[in-house]
């Protein structure tokens, strides 16, 4: 447990390493947190949840940390409005190593000795710092690619890495009942649970993910000035917000560039699609007559299929599984409470920290956003 801690823990702030000062305070948008403010709320739960409860005599390391670096958890007390993170100048990012490291000394006396009723609260601690890993890069990627300077973050950093290969076409899935949710002795979240059959009837699922190419032939169709193929909601959220293409595509000189993390570059036409809303998906889909799995499905198909390039939507709405238990206390507001207007996405992606993927992964966002590493997968329709 121990060497998890310090190699997590340390990975967190190996990703911040090749930002500049300036980079860790910037806010771009209510959604993007600022890099200073991660390494310091995934600081703050190994304080707030283990060491001020269950070590002795412990001493906080500052004593408005706790209202600067709550995020969303109502029952520990006030905290700092979301959209206004980016406007904490202090405390420095000096003073935020220093905390992380405060804390890192103290949580490796504490691990020593540790009890056997916390290890599940350490493993939600593991996993809730491997999250703001994945969110760090997305943040990163937002602050970056917003600056008209197009800064590279990492040059040599790949939006794809390799895969195995996955041959064109789909998968025929047989009707039937499908085992849904964890089952394993391994960790996993709340919202994974109960397990549970789902009765499926046979549906096809592509092999792969739609490309940049797929994408743009969507684009030329005029798909973004067609209401037949968007939801209500989708359709006014195109017109409000002026939404003519995936996130971080630019036109430019006649031909289409993207911002990745290694720099504005023309864009990759075999690649997957990615920085797609969920609206978008939907209204893709429905040009191309097909669909959007949903969660079921995906997870139902999941051995049959390559996964791990995008987080991939599906047309489930996040909702609770039968016999869900909401765990007590503060714990219970990682994911119950935002069982509302929101899209469940599965699989991974290239943020995504080794060891953290699992096929019952149940990942959600609300179905406007984009800045996450999103793609497309589709199924056939079925006619009867």
């Amino acid at each position: 447990m121990h060497q998890r801690f310090t190699t997590i823990r340390r990975h967190t702030e190996d990703i911040c390493r090749p930002l500049q000062t300036e980079d860790y305070v910037v806010q771009p948008t209510t959604d993007v947190s600022p890099p200073k403010w991660h390494l310091a709320h995934s600081t703050w739960f190994w304080e707030e949840f283990v060491l001020a409860k269950h070590q002795p005599g412990y001493k906080r390391f500052h004593p408005r940390y706790a209202f600067l670096f709550n995020s969303y958890y109502d029952s520990v007390g006030e905290r700092v409005l979301r959209l206004h993170r980016g406007n904490m100048s202090r405390p420095t990012v000096a003073e935020i190593l220093d905390y992380r490291h405060y804390i890192d000394e103290q949580m490796t006396r504490f691990l020593e000795t540790l009890p056997d009723n916390l290890h599940g609260l350490i493993e939600i601690g593991l996993n809730h710092e491997q999250q703001h890993q994945e969110l760090l890069y997305t943040d990163i990627k937002y602050i970056l690619g917003h600056n008209p300077l197009f800064p590279p973050y990492d040059p040599n950093f790949r939006e794809t890495p390799a895969l195995a290969a996955a041959t064109p076409g789909f998968t025929d899935m047989p009707e039937g009942r499908y085992a849904i949710g964890y089952t394993g002795s391994g960790f996993s979240f709340d919202n994974e649970h109960a397990a549970h059959e789902q009765f499926l009837l046979p549906y096809n699922i592509s092999n792969t993910l739609e490309t940049n190419a797929d994408y743009l032939a969507f684009m030329v169709d005029n798909g973004y000035e067609t209401s037949q193929w968007w939801h209500s909601d989708g359709w006014a959220w195109v017109k409000e917000q002026n939404v003519n293409s995936p996130l971080y595509w630019h036109y430019i000189d006649g031909r289409w560039h993207r911002y990745a993390l290694s720099g504005l570059q023309e864009i990759p036409m075999d690649e997957p699609v990615t920085h797609i809303s969920y609206y978008e998906a939907a209204a893709f889909a429905e040009w191309k007559g097909m669909r959007l799995p949903t969660e079921f499905e995906w997870e139902a198909a999941a051995n049959r299929i390559a996964w791990g390039h995008r987080w991939e939507h599906t047309n489930s709405a996040y909702l609770a599984y039968p016999g869900y238990q909401k765990p007590p206390g503060a714990i219970g507001e990682y994911n119950g409470k935002f069982m509302i207007n929101q899209m469940v996405l599965r699989g991974a992606s290239v943020a995504t920290p080794a060891g953290h993927s699992r096929d019952t992964y149940r990942n959600f966002f609300h179905p406007s956003l984009q800045w996450q590493f999103t793609g497309i997968r589709l199924c056939k329709k079925q006619t009867w």
